[in-house]
């Protein structure tokens, strides 16, 4: 149990660290845990040891403390933040990104889940843009 509300308090602390440029393939939920917890936990542990989880405190705790908090959590808050933001985005954007595709290449399909799978079986007639947002947003 603790562990589960120190991934889960982890991944709100992401949100409070970021900078740098995007990646090519973005970081699923799970996968951004399971690294804020490898790559935090112990910063966690050591700069806020028996603070309450919930409503931002660690947050606020690793915020207080970002001149103690190890560069290599700084590096993986900032890459989970982006990451996550750049798949949300992607997840929102892709039916305009994609409209020409599925025009083009899935007419006459419906529902939104015929419609992606069908771009992604086409893969290589769909335009770079609309295959990018599909694997930025974690479709693929």
């Amino acid at each position: 149990m603790l562990k589960r509300n120190l991934t889960v308090a982890i991944v709100l602390v992401a949100c409070a660290f970021h900078s740098g440029a995007a990646s090519a393939q973005t970081l699923s939920y799970a996968d951004a845990v399971t690294k804020l917890a490898d790559d935090c936990g112990a910063d966690i542990q050591k700069l806020c040891k028996g603070l309450n989880l919930g409503n931002g405190r660690i947050a606020d705790c690793l915020q207080q403390n970002a001149a103690k908090v190890s560069a290599t959590c700084k590096g993986s808050l900032s890459t989970a933040f982006q990451s996550i933001t750049q798949r949300e985005h992607a997840q929102v954007s892709y039916k305009q990104v994609c409209q020409r595709d599925m025009s083009k290449s899935c007419s006459g399909i419906k529902g939104d889940g015929f419609v992606l799978a069908c771009l992604v079986t086409k893969e290589k007639r769909v335009s770079k843009e609309c295959n990018q947002v599909i694997t930025d947003a974690g479709w693929r």
